[in-house]
């Protein structure tokens, strides 16, 4: 029977960093994901990797990686278009001034960056990669846990980290539940080209339905290219879905109304549901959920892959120099310090979407005078853009 310190299930961007980050302070992981390594790369989002998470990365030894792949992002523009007619009405402009740092961070294609990321743990003397197994059962006791893999073999480790998605195989093994609410919203997710150069401004457009996100990616054919989240009503989205790429461009150029000029779809589209979901508890004996094994949210505010950093920065912190990482008590620190956060941020990113779907004029007319007053009013905005962050 193979041992490890801590095994790690789920070979996303969340589990291998997870697996970088907790491999940097010297413990020995095993990385299990059921896909094979030479599964075809078919993720065509991106990732705004915010400063904080950027921290996390950076003593995982993986953000110089990841960040030659990327485009800085130095202003997060709202926009308010909800009017009677389809026109910017408030435009709210925030940078990273307040929170001390140049850029708010990076926008990254994921399919490089988990590239990137596994020939870095390909190389790691501490980490061993098992790429094609799942995990079959699992079971916790007082000094060890042992998990079965679906090809038959078994790993005795001191810890187990879920990072095994929305649809976790060791929360369900666990027993652990989960609250789910459903938006009747998808999200369209490509990428455009387009005439206006972005300046490095990711910019979020309200008007109904849900915000329609562009956000900066490295040129494409020698032209400025955006990474689109345009997250409509579900009727809307199949419509978009079927159509064209050539009249998906023409209803988006309309959509963003002509501020950046003629789009172009580059490369493939997808479509994705929108929900929110969360564990209320988020540890069992010698296993601790993370990423969206834990938590799921709306793509606003680049909050997921962040918040799903930050959970694995705080179980680093935990279990640094600590003789046996998968200890209750120190289980039990993790989630007393997740759980509120967690909760909190999928919250305040509810509230934010349920305000983007209003289609009743006074409520969108409620919506701009909130954003004027965000964007008008000094502290208030330091504030906003600090917590956008994650920033205390």
């Amino acid at each position: 029977m193979e041992t490890a310190d801590i095994l790690v299930a789920g070979g996303g961007i969340a589990g291998m960093s997870a697996a970088a980050r907790l491999a940097s302070d010297g413990h020995r992981i095993v990385l299990v994901d059921p896909a094979p390594e030479n599964t075809p790369p078919s993720d065509r989002r991106t990732t705004a990797y915010l400063q904080p998470a950027i921290s996390t990365l950076e003593k995982a030894g993986v953000w110089g990686a990841l960040q030659s792949e990327g485009t800085a992002l130095a202003t997060m523009r709202i926009i308010d278009a909800g009017g009677a007619v389809r026109e910017v009405r408030e435009t709210a402009d925030f940078t990273a001034e307040a929170t001390g740092h140049d850029v708010f961070g990076w926008n990254v294609p994921n399919m490089p960056a988990r590239a990137a990321l596994l020939k870095i743990l390909k190389s790691a003397p501490n980490v061993r990669l098992c790429l094609g197994t799942g995990v079959s059962d699992f079971v916790g006791r007082s000094d060890h846990a042992i998990v079965r893999l679906n090809d038959g073999n078994q790993v005795r480790a001191r810890l187990v980290v879920a990072a095994d998605g929305r649809n976790s195989t060791l929360r369900d093994i666990a027993g652990l539940s989960v609250r789910r609410w459903e938006y009747g919203q998808h999200a369209q997710v490509f990428s455009v080209t387009h005439l206006a150069p972005h300046d490095g401004v990711s910019t979020e457009i309200h008007r109904t339905g849900g915000p329609l996100t562009l956000v900066p990616m490295p040129d494409h054919d020698q032209s400025p290219c955006s990474a689109v989240v345009w997250m409509t009503p579900t009727a809307r989205a199949m419509r978009l879905k079927s159509l064209s790429d050539q009249e998906i461009a023409a209803e988006l150029t309309a959509e963003t109304m002509g501020l950046f000029g003629r789009l172009e779809v580059a490369g493939s589209r997808a479509t994705w549901p929108i929900i929110s979901q969360y564990a209320p508890r988020l540890i069992a004996q010698r296993l601790v959920l993370i990423a969206e094994a834990a938590h799921v949210m709306p793509p606003i505010g680049a909050q997921g892959l962040n918040t799903s950093l930050h959970d694995i920065e705080t179980l680093a912190r935990l279990i640094e120099k600590q003789g046996d990482p998968g200890e209750q008590s120190i289980l039990s620190r993790y989630q007393r310090q997740i759980l509120p956060r967690t909760i909190a941020r999928i919250a305040g990113v509810d509230l934010l979407n349920r305000a983007a779907l209003a289609q009743a004029q006074p409520l969108r007319d409620l919506r701009r005078i909130g954003l004027t007053m965000l964007s008008r009013f000094g502290p208030l905005k330091a504030l906003a853009t600090r917590a956008g962050m994650g920033v205390s």
